[in-house]
């Protein structure tokens, strides 16, 4: 498995993240779009809540039978004429593809957005066969040009401005005027649309994701806003579904209560413009589709966090509200964590599939405000599974050792507290004089990772449990 940034650097990440003023400034267009869009659809809508309710029952009462959702969703696709693929790992899940491909002699292979192919490193294995991999939605395909993973599930390129877009349009599009205006978004856009339409007629192999699978009927869907996912399944000879396993959903009534949350909360939509079903190949009254239809399971890692704590997280819809409402997305977005899955999705999940050596990092990245919980269309309790996450971090003693060493001094006074309200309230009245004349400490022994940055404000008054105590004794009297 392919980690695409060093997962350990996340702080250097992080800290490059804070000084890029053109991030920055992009990162500013989630804060101000995404939010306030949810907002306005989810108020429209009086069941929104109860909507919640009913993805998250949903999804839970999928996974607890989710094997024989998954056979049955096998039976449907091969009497409708498809083929499912079973992959244990993203190394399975790479051959079944490039089999295909090599089997039909593909040169050229389009490709919807999928976050899973880029958990596989899909890309590289086509290229490293010499087959050539068009990323055709428009976010991922200016990324493609940039040698760059996604910033974001749903906005790939979320990251980059205009003048970024048109200059890498400069740099690869060669063969057009160079004389031509690409001071517009429209334009850039109608040129990235000239160009992936030589593609789409060129491709052999299509290859998308699916947001889900529908065992009643043996159907795949795509959620888009762009014409590009139906394109890239309904032109080339081959069409090739991969997803994971947990993207399996009972009933088309099943998904059709989902939907009304998905949209809302990825990008406050009432519905994407596009949402499209796929059901086997080309039969012989349609008037277009593939010749082969394929479907590649994969498991990578997910079926071992059934029936553990990590369960709920296989409830994810990938609607990305989670880090469009995170506050530590916004200051240092995607790329700073390392590996596929950005936000607070990507804190609890990146370590359930490449292991908490790797990524236990990520849950500390996370001020525990509760934002991504409160907007999670399917009641994911995110902030509570990054604490399991800390608590698996410390009890394989993975974090440094004089944070380690900390909070046991910490501990020791926490587990006495009589001693812990006598060390604080020492504490706390000689800090208050020792900063009674500018009331703020610009540096402090052992606080470094707070002045460094911030000034440190001298205590003023009782301690909380001073006061706590002394309000409880009013209140007796």
């Amino acid at each position: 498995m392919t980690v695409h940034v060093t997962s350990p650097k996340f702080k250097d990440n992080a800290h490059r993240a804070l000084q890029d003023e053109q991030l920055q400034k992009a990162m500013g267009n989630v804060r101000q779009g995404f939010i306030d869009r949810r907002a306005a659809v989810a108020a429209k809508l009086p069941e929104f809540e109860a909507l919640r309710d009913s993805a998250r029952d949903i999804k839970n009462h999928t996974l607890q039978h989710l094997d024989l959702y998954l056979e049955q969703y096998e039976r449907r696709v091969t009497a409708a004429g498809g083929h499912v693929h079973w992959a244990r790992t993203a190394d399975e899940a790479r051959r079944a593809i490039l089999d295909i491909c090599k089997r039909v002699g593909a040169r050229t292979v389009t490709k919807g957005k999928s976050m899973i192919s880029e958990e596989i490193g899909l890309n590289a294995a086509l290229e490293a066969a010499n087959i050539r991999p068009v990323e055709t939605d428009l976010g991922e395909y200016i990324i493609q040009l940039r040698g760059e993973i996604p910033s974001h599930i749903i906005a790939p390129a979320v990251h980059l401005n205009a003048t970024q877009v048109e200059s890498d349009f400069r740099r690869v599009h060669t063969h057009l005027d160079p004389q031509r205006d690409l001071s517009q978004p429209v334009q850039l856009l109608t040129e990235a649309r000239g160009v992936l339409r030589d593609r789409f007629l060129a491709a052999d192999v299509g290859i998308t994701g699916a947001n889900f699978l529908i065992a009643e009927t043996g159907t795949s869907v795509i959620v888009t806003n762009e014409g590009n996912g139906d394109l890239t399944q309904t032109m080339p000879k081959v069409h090739i579904v991969i997803a994971s396993i947990e993207k399996v959903v009972p009933t088309l009534e099943d998904v059709s209560q989902i939907l009304r949350v998905l949209a809302r909360s990825a990008t406050g939509q009432e519905m994407s413009v596009y949402t499209t079903f796929s059901t086997g190949p080309r039969r012989p009254e349609d008037v277009d589709g593939p010749e082969e239809y394929h479907v590649v399971i994969l498991d990578n890692g997910r079926s071992s966090m059934l029936g553990t704590t990590f369960q709920d997280m296989l409830r994810c819809i990938r609607c990305g509200a989670c880090m469009n409402h995170c506050p530590v997305y916004h200051a240092v977005g995607g790329h700073a964590y390392g590996w596929v899955y950005p936000g607070p999705m990507g804190a609890v999940l990146s370590p359930s599939l490449i292991g908490v050596d790797k990524a236990g990092h990520l849950p500390n990245a996370s001020t525990f405000c509760g934002r991504c919980e409160s907007v999670c269309p399917v009641r994911i309790p995110l902030p509570k599974l990054m604490r399991h996450w800390r608590e698996r971090e410390f009890e394989r003693h993975l974090q440094p050792a004089t944070f380690r060493s900390g909070l046991g001094f910490w501990a020791y006074f926490a587990k006495r507290p009589r001693l812990y309200r006598l060390a604080t309230s020492v504490a706390m009245r000689g800090l208050a004089w020792l900063g009674r004349d500018k009331g703020r400490f610009k540096t402090l022994p052992l606080a470094g990772g707070w002045t460094d940055f911030r000034d440190f404000p001298a205590p003023q008054g009782a301690t909380f449990q001073d006061q706590w105590k002394s309000r409880r004794a009013g209140g007796a009297k």
